[in-house]
């Protein structure tokens, strides 16, 4: 899918440029939190879930409505008409046009208001202007920021766009845990002894080899080979004598990361692991998978695999204490193999997250 892009900025929003962005109402961040995390890529939802109906998202507190024009594209804004603050995923899009529920007034795609239906030839305050967002898809993903504070690149997932590759796009999951406990699990290694049992994890070879990791631009990449084999239990019996697992991981701050594994015979797996914090605590995540093997093999068996995974992840994620990931590492212990771990709450605390609380 080509990415469709639409950053609209209001005169208000020009004007008001030095104004730092207010919190969304009940926060659950710091503010400095916050405010290192808004100016970040996240997906807030499925590109087929966007049409010309308006569809209601959350991200880091912030009630956000995306919808669809005629043409293509996309708008995404805070959610709320500022004449007397009604949702404004309540209502409806019109030739273009996003229209308030309760007094049917209209936006264009700038955030513009055109028309007040109870005074059509009446002046229309400068306060009845949307506050748009950046807005992009990828992947099968709409993606929004919540402040563009200047260019930003959207995590890497090149293999998405390659007819050699099988595209596969599950459901999302919503948990009750925050965004870095998640992305620091997903990284994680040597938990695939004791977490994945059922799934692909060999309760015998629990032993983590050194392995490299390496500062990038957008956060780092870690380069994990083993004998631990990816295929699940009941295709074990596929893996090569002595054939090496290499798992790549490329780290996108704050909470994206994509997990490349090499099968046999030149197989590639991507995963794309997005996790976007609804709130500190609560996270909705999103996993583009392609690969450019057993392309005619049933996609449903990929999707239970790739949810059982998952599920044996959440069962621990949901249950960690602190809730919130600790910035500071000599909050929790560590041992080599969480080498990944500590890059990852290092380079959250470069971007100035707190010390001892972020989501």
């Amino acid at each position: 899918m080509p990415i469709t892009t639409i950053v609209p900025v209001s005169e208000m929003t020009k004007s008001k440029s030095a104004e730092p962005v207010p919190l969304p109402r009940g926060c659950t961040f710091t503010e400095s939190d916050w405010r290192a995390l808004a100016p970040f890529w996240y997906p807030v939802a499925f590109s087929h879930e966007v049409t010309n109906k308006p569809y209601a998202a959350t991200l880091l507190d912030e009630r956000v409505v995306v919808y669809r024009l005629s043409d293509g594209s996309l708008v995404a804004a805070r959610d709320i008409c500022y004449h007397r603050g009604v949702p404004l995923s309540m209502g409806r899009v019109e030739g273009d046009e996003i229209i308030c529920k309760y007094h049917g007034l209209r936006y264009d795609r700038n955030g513009r208001c055109t028309c007040i239906p109870a005074h059509p030839n009446g002046s229309i305050s400068p306060k009845l202007r949307l506050d748009v967002y950046a807005v992009t898809e990828r992947y099968g993903l709409v993606w929004v920021r919540l402040v563009d504070d200047g260019p930003r690149p959207l995590p890497a997932m090149d293999e998405w766009d390659s007819p050699d590759y099988l595209k596969v796009l599950p459901d999302s999951l919503t948990i009750d845990a925050a965004a870095g406990r998640q992305i620091e699990g997903f990284l994680d290694v040597s938990h695939f002894a004791f977490v994945h049992t059922e799934s692909f994890g060999e309760p015998d070879n629990p032993v983590v080899p050194d392995y490299p990791v390496t500062k990038t631009a957008t956060g780092f990449t870690a380069d994990y080979v083993s004998t631990v084999s990816n295929y699940s239990h009941e295709y074990k019996h596929l893996n090569p004598p002595g054939f090496l697992w290499r798992r790549h991981f490329e780290v996108y701050l704050p909470f994206t990361a994509k997990l490349t594994v090499f099968f046999p015979e030149q197989g590639q797996l991507h995963i794309l692991n997005a996790a976007s914090p609804i709130s500190a605590r609560k996270t909705r995540i999103f996993v583009p998978i392609c690969r450019n093997f057993d392309k005619d093999a049933p996609i449903q068996a990929t999707l239970d695999f790739n949810h059982q995974v998952f599920a044996e992840d959440i069962a621990i994620v949901e249950q960690q204490f602190p809730e919130d990931l600790p910035i500071d590492l000599h909050a929790e212990a560590h041992f080599p193999a969480d080498r990944s771990s500590i890059a990852f709450r290092r380079g959250l605390a470069e971007l100035g997250l707190g010390r001892n609380y972020t989501a």
